[in-house]
């Protein structure tokens, strides 16, 4: 993200939207600036109301009102002057955007935001199969952010466990090597807003990958949530998982039910539905 400093004047409204601090008032050029090393790229500030009025107008009023001790200042987050520029970005700052902004979609997955709907819809996908256990690790958040290498210090760890990574998982796509963990090398510095980590394992690998991920945890510069999750068996009940956790301390809850509404998972009555409609042969 860029701020054009012909049209910038200087009013801070900017500062509050942006989710990362990345932008500040730079007193030697009197303008707003954005710390390109902490932007993510996710576009708010971008898309904060704006203005069209003219900048030299704008500082003419500014400068008078600060003369005369009287206020002048355009409506909380709105910029007055339309500065922002969204710039060309190439790889590998682009990653930032694809990460960070919810309107970008992954080309890896076709989803926005992080790009994985991670196990919310498995009553349909069958990502997390019976017998299995799925684990979303989640690193950032407005405020804090992660750079790659963050991330990679924990796939790395993951992988010395022999755990498997979900193909359908964007920081997957950017892997070198699934077996090492080892993300591309020149995206290692980009920060990004979050991103979320998906692996499966067997149950018995339940207590390995969560002290594994505790302890890296300490290490890595930024704020780190699991997911644990399995699939219940035909009775609606899960047998192997709550044990384990119950016994490892984890409360836990049924957080989200998917009810796969929208999406035919049923093959036979598929082809069933479509033969009905089918048009006939004349």
């Amino acid at each position: 993200m860029l701020i054009d400093p012909n049209k910038c004047v200087a009013c801070a409204n900017c500062i509050p939207v942006c989710p990362m601090g990345a932008i500040y008032v730079d007193p030697e050029i009197n303008r707003a600036t954005i710390d390109r090393d902490e932007c993510v790229e996710c576009g708010t500030c971008f898309r904060m109301s704006g203005e069209h009025l003219n900048p030299t107008m704008v500082r003419t009023f500014r400068k008078l009102a600060k003369v005369f001790r009287f206020r002048f200042e355009p409506e909380p987050d709105v910029c007055p002057t339309s500065a922002f520029v969204m710039d060309e970005l190439e790889w590998p700052r682009i990653a930032r955007r694809v990460f960070s902004d919810p309107l970008v979609e992954h080309k890896s997955t076709g989803i926005h935001g992080r790009g994985t709907e991670e196990v919310k819809t498995n009553d349909v996908a069958h990502r997390v199969e019976v017998g299995e256990v799925g684990y979303v690790i989640e690193f950032g958040r407005p405020g804090v952010g992660v750079r790659f290498h963050h991330i990679q210090t924990m796939t790395r760890a993951l992988a010395r466990l022999g755990v498997t990574f979900e193909a359908k998982n964007p920081i997957t796509h950017l892997m070198l090597d699934k077996s090492t963990g080892d993300l591309k090398e020149d995206l290692l510095d980009e920060k990004i807003l979050s991103a979320i980590v998906e692996i499966k394992t067997r149950v018995d690998m339940v207590q390995p990958v969560l002290d594994t991920v505790a302890e890296v945890a300490k290490h890595i510069d930024t704020v780190i949530a699991v997911g644990v999750s399995t699939r219940c068996d035909e009775r609606g009940e899960d047998t192997e998982l709550a044990p384990v956790l119950e016994e490892l301390g984890y409360s836990f809850v049924r957080a989200k039910t998917n009810m796969g509404l929208g999406r035919v998972t049923n093959v036979q009555a598929k082809e069933e539905v479509s033969d009905e409609y089918a048009a006939p042969v004349r």
